[in-house]
């Protein structure tokens, strides 16, 4: 089994990881009612996408 000659120095292993941080999700706002939304969905807020009713919202659960 192969064992590493030397010890990885800090620099080089953050150097390797540089391409693995975390990133905030992509979000919009709705054109309709203004909340956040993920890009290409439709809102589960209003239900509508691309300015029409795709889903049909019950108004009773929001109040």
């Amino acid at each position: 089994m192969a064992v590493p000659f030397r010890r990885t120095s800090k620099t080089k292993k953050r150097m390797r990881r540089t391409h693995l941080k975390k990133t905030a999700p992509n979000v919009v706002l709705c054109k309709k009612c203004g909340e956040p939304v993920a890009p290409h969905r439709a809102c589960t807020a209003c239900g509508y996408y691309k300015g029409k009713e795709v889903i049909k919202v019950n108004d009773s659960e929001e109040k």
